[in-house]
């Protein structure tokens, strides 16, 4: 097996971290989608992990708290053929799911408050809406 898969420039995960289970898959296959193990279902502990500082892994369980089940991140493909097809298919979704959890918090927005103009064309666009609208009454009223 290989050293891990790479994240980020800085940030490898320790192949020794990753569980890998294969099952039948459902999908395509012919005759020997009843005999292969294709399907792949690829387990990162991120409660457990020593390869992140602890700041980054809660970042990481906060960001994926919805996809964790005791702290453990599970990916499942199935959707090629062959079992290596679906490790790779696994660990690319695996690496962009961290990569995008580790990724820093966009800056926080900047108020700001409509323009002069853009507050004059919202009343004229009123003002016109509303004479349309007055035009069409049939009794005036």
């Amino acid at each position: 097996m290989d050293d891990g898969l790479r994240v980020t420039d800085r940030w490898t995960v320790p192949a020794a971290e990753l569980r890998e289970r294969f099952s039948r898959s459902s999908g395509p296959g012919g005759q020997g989608v009843n005999t292969t193990d294709s399907r792949v279902e690829l387990s990162f502990d991120v409660a457990g992990t020593t390869s992140l500082p602890p700041a980054l892994r809660e970042r990481v369980r906060e960001s994926l708290a919805g996809r964790l089940v005791d702290g453990v991140l599970t990916i499942a493909a199935s959707e090629h053929r062959a079992q290596l097809a679906n490790r790779e298919a696994a660990r690319e979704r695996l690496v962009a799911l961290l990569r995008e959890a580790v990724a820093p918090p966009p800056p926080p927005r900047r108020p700001t408050r409509p323009s002069r103009g853009a507050k004059e064309r919202r009343l004229a666009d009123k003002k016109r809406q509303s004479q349309r609208k007055r035009d069409r009454r049939a009794d005036g009223d």
